[in-house]
């Protein structure tokens, strides 16, 4: 392994979720692009955080040895036997079987330390003061909702207790499927980064909220193309209710409800999106010729003129 290495003084969890099988990492530091560095994870295989004096390889190479059938324990045992600075590092792996296993160096720079729960990891160093790393795990422990969410609070929490020392910057959150698809833009369920940032766990929260919402899009149109037109619809209105603000996303509902010959709906949908934003008027017009809007030049007429 390299003797010279990036810092990446930081808070971080790794957890698997028990009812659906994800894996998760995510991280708060005050070092720009955290994201490019600490957080590693493949679907079926398992999660990495490699963080302090950071070595990137911990990351690629503890996937590669989970991906074989070894451990997080395994895994992390063997590189740690490699690492001459391996008393610099803080490491934390989690298998795809949700085993945990996490080191801390003796020279990460203090307040550092970890804690271990089933199926996750909390871990930090350079933090303000030694309740961070606990605060994070019982925030995880009693959150409920998905894993992005108990893993964004168990990073709020952090941040509540203390932090980095140096204060904040950037955040990074990933999010990987139990088990490979085979197709490899499914395996990444979130992979979010802030990459300088005032208050970046603010700004994570909001970017994950976007992204929930245009998984409502697509699921929408995954119910549309089914058949299912009820689901559809109401995937298309959670999506707009989440990121009011995205204008585009109920403007293809509306096109949708035309496509179903519901226009004086569709029109109540448009009119606001026009008056805020004019060129999506332009943007209806065109769709017909690529085919992704089935009405004729009238009711088009009568949509553009109405709204």
């Amino acid at each position: 392994m390299q003797t010279r290495f990036p810092f990446a003084h930081t808070f971080s969890i790794v957890a698997r979720d028990p009812s659906t099988g994800e894996m998760g990492v995510a991280v708060q530091s005050h070092w720009f692009s955290v994201g490019t560095l600490v957080p590693w994870g493949e679907a079926g295989v398992g999660i990495v955080a490699t963080q302090s004096m950071v070595e990137p390889s911990y990351g690629p190479l503890g996937l590669k040895m989970m991906r074989v059938g070894k451990t997080a324990n395994q895994a992390l045992t063997g590189l740690l036997a490699l690492d001459s600075g391996k008393d610099l590092r803080q490491v934390a792996m989690v298998d795809c079987k949700g085993n945990v296993a996490v080191h801390t160096g003796d020279r990460c720079i203090k307040f550092a330390g970890h804690e271990c729960g089933e199926g996750f990891s909390v871990q930090a160093n350079m933090m303000a003061n030694p309740t961070v790393w606990p605060a994070m795990a019982q925030a995880y422990r009693d959150s409920a909702g998905n894993l992005a969410e108990r893993l964004l609070r168990s990073l709020e929490a952090g941040q509540a207790a203390g932090g980095d020392i140096r204060g904040m910057q950037s955040a990074a959150i990933l999010i990987v499927a139990p088990a490979n698809t085979g197709r490899s833009w499914s395996n990444r369920l979130i992979d979010l980064r802030v990459e300088d940032h005032s208050t970046p766990l603010l700004e994570l929260r909001r970017l994950i909220c976007l992204h929930q919402a245009y998984d409502f899009m697509n699921m929408g149109d995954d119910f549309l193309s089914s058949g299912n037109i009820d689901s559809a619809l109401e995937s298309y209105r959670r999506a707009a209710e989440l990121a009011p603000e995205i204008l585009e996303l109920p403007f293809w509902q509306a096109v949708t409800m035309v496509d179903l010959g519901r226009i004086d709906e569709a029109i109540e949908i448009f009119k606001p999106i026009f008056l805020t934003q004019p060129d999506m008027r332009a943007l209806l017009q065109r769709l017909p010729a690529a085919g992704l809007l089935s009405c004729d030049q009238i009711t088009l007429n009568k949509i553009i003129t109405l709204t």
